[in-house]
């Protein structure tokens, strides 16, 4: 496996949580991973929450956007070793091939963004959705992935996903 690790982050709007785990991912990952994100139907904006969140955890925001996962797909793309889905209706649509079969691992996390009622509310919701992602993206990051073949590093992955549910 390349280093670093290029990991795609999937999710329908590409807004919240894909978000915060690609920020997550390349803050935790240091140069062992690079972490991107997109959505399967980007909804063209970050979710404000989600640039809140990340700035009370003292992390970067600058240049994130609301993408197509199209763009991964695409010649000229970087080559995605990982791919994560976090949300549902993401991890049951029909994923365009990524060159090289990469390990595709869903690790549902429920949307923040869906959540209404007070400020307090959403932001309870966004944090606890930043924490389960620091939990599982923290686990990976310790994993030896450049040493498991593509069936070990799937397993060791719904494995994170199992043990932090």
């Amino acid at each position: 496996m390349q280093t670093p690790v290029n990991v795609l982050v999937l999710c329908t709007g590409n807004s919240a949580r894909s978000i915060l785990g690609e920020v997550l991912i390349n803050a935790l990952g240091q140069d062992r991973f690079r972490a991107f994100s997109a959505g399967s139907q980007p909804v063209g904006r970050v979710n404000p929450h989600a640039i809140d969140t990340l700035r009370r955890e003292g992390l970067p925001t600058e240049g994130l956007a609301s993408k197509s996962w199209d763009r991964f797909s695409a010649a000229g793309a970087p080559d995605i070793d990982i791919v994560i889905t976090v949300c549902d209706s993401a991890a049951s649509e029909p994923c365009p091939v990524w060159p090289g079969g990469p390990p595709t691992v869903h690790w549902g996390i429920p949307d923040p963004a869906a959540v209404s009622g007070s400020d307090g509310e959403r932001r309870a919701a966004f944090d606890a959705a930043f924490a389960a992602l620091k939990r599982r993206i923290d686990a990976m990051c310790r994993l030896p992935v450049e040493t498991l073949d593509r069936e070990a590093l799937a397993a060791a992955l719904a494995t994170i996903h199992q043990d932090a549910s």
